[in-house]
């Protein structure tokens, strides 16, 4: 395809997105009906208890940047900075009641009100009024700043271009800040869109990024990240905007953007779950790799995903880990949780022989090499010590010769789990090896299509 087709072909690919994500008249007329009367029935509420509260609508649905489709209604209600925090929280919790009645309570860094009406899901927060976002008592209190900021920078063309990179973003699954997905906040994709002045400028720049990439739309230029993506907030110079975001996760942006750039499908824009696995394709696929695949499931600690998943992630390290320092070289490894939870890796290696190596220090190193011989000369079990490149060596017995007997013993506590995961496990849990792992295809069938068809 010559440069010429795809420029063609990518403007005739964003257009036809555009048109399919920008909400109509109607939607955006519906939306606003709603919002504006719950805001005044959330300001009557507020103002009745302090009357120096205010109210206003923040998130995408205020900023124009909303894909038809979207039901959320984003209210914050503001209390005076005197306010203690146990009183901003008693009464954000009786306005977000008198707003939506028939709402139910939620926890982030404090309570608020959830619930749907007339098909919109609402969620009526409290937090406080401030003059600048470095002083905030809470992370809720930075986005009526990020409303502010967004709302006189976006045009409706930008707006636009804001909705097309979300629905991308979407498409190659990595839309959402949440702990899970580990990807673009909607607040990241609106800074990225402003700063690079639209969708396909900003492919073409992540197309050619070197991370660690840092940008500063305001120019702070005060504080440095380690992180892959860097992005200052403009309304607080001492946070990354972008922290959240996996490396993994910005390398998958930028493989698509460039895939895009080159040959635009609007496929690119639609996230594709695979079919659930069954029995049959998970064995051939077990045959032909000829790894010892191997779960530890357990029941799914009753938490909240961005509760849940950092604590399922870092037992995958632990577990990893442990596996690996026994000599039971993984393959590849990864989580997943619905009902129950489960670590799930491929080995390379599963059954290690009886004896492993053990090396000393150098003999020269007098103290340190005497203590490790003295340590194994009288272990009738060990064979040695040795002299080996002129060091000690000794062979002793091995710990656990498969796989399955370490993660079935008590060293499995010891690799460092996440402590609801560990919780978890001692009340009891379950290792599958080998065909056993069919067992896991009701409930986990579409993750381990994904897991044995890997994508970018």
């Amino acid at each position: 395809m010559s440069d010429e087709d795809a420029d063609c072909d990518v403007e005739r690919v964003v257009a036809a997105v555009r048109d399919r994500v920008d909400p109509a008249a109607e939607e955006r007329a519906r939306l606003r009906e709603v919002a504006d009367r719950l805001i005044e029935r959330a300001e009557t509420a507020a103002t009745e208890l302090c009357a120096d509260a205010d109210v206003l609508q923040v998130g995408s649905t205020a900023r124009n940047t909303w894909i038809s489709g979207d039901r959320d209604i984003d209210i914050f209600v503001r209390f005076p900075p005197a306010l203690d925090r146990d009183t901003l929280e008693e009464y954000g919790l009786e306005v977000g009641h008198a707003t939506v009645p028939d709402g139910h309570e939620e926890y982030a860094e404090h309570p608020y009100v959830k619930g749907e009406v007339e098909g919109f899901d609402i969620d009526v927060v409290p937090c406080f009024r401030l003059e600048s976002a470095t002083e905030i008592r809470s992370a809720v209190d930075r986005t009526p700043f990020h409303t502010q900021y967004l709302e006189q920078r976006l045009d409706d063309d930008l707006a636009g271009d804001v909705r097309v990179t979300k629905q991308f973003l979407k498409g190659i699954g990595v839309y959402g800040s949440d702990l899970r997905t580990q990807g673009f906040s909607g607040y990241l994709t609106e800074l990225l869109v402003c700063e690079y002045g639209g969708f396909r400028p900003l492919l073409e720049a992540a197309a050619d990024w070197h991370p660690p990439v840092e940008l500063d739309p305001e120019e702070h230029g005060r504080v440095s990240f380690d992180d892959p993506l860097v992005v200052i907030d403009p309304t607080d110079p001492e946070r990354n905007v972008a922290a959240v975001c996996a490396a993994e996760n910005v390398a998958r942006f930028q493989h698509y953007a460039r895939a895009f750039l080159t040959a635009p499908r609007p496929d690119y824009f639609d996230a594709d779950d695979p079919e659930p696995l069954t029995d049959a394709a998970l064995r051939e696929h077990l045959e032909r790799r000829a790894t010892t695949p191997i779960a530890v499931r357990f029941a799914a600690p009753d938490l909240v995903e961005d509760q849940l998943y950092p604590q399922l992630y870092k037992s995958l390290d632990g577990i990893t880990n442990g596996l690996d320092d026994r000599g039971f070289d993984v393959f590849r490894a990864t989580t997943f949780a619905d009902d129950t939870a489960v670590v799930f890796a491929e080995l390379a290696v599963s059954e290690r022989p009886a004896v492993e190596r053990h090396e000393g220090p150098p003999v020269q190193v007098r103290d340190h090499a005497a203590g490790f011989y003295d340590a194994y000369a009288d272990d009738p079990d060990a064979y040695g010590p040795f002299i080996e490149d002129g060091r000690y060596v000794t062979e002793r017995p091995r710990s656990f010769t498969t796989a399955r007997e370490f993660l079935e013993s008590d060293r499995l506590f010891d690799v460092g789990l996440g402590a609801h995961v560990e919780t978890a496990l001692e009340d009891d849990y379950e290792v599958l090896v080998d065909d056993e792992i069919v067992a896991l295809l009701d409930e986990f069938g579409q993750e381990l299509a994904a897991y044995f068809d890997p994508q970018p």
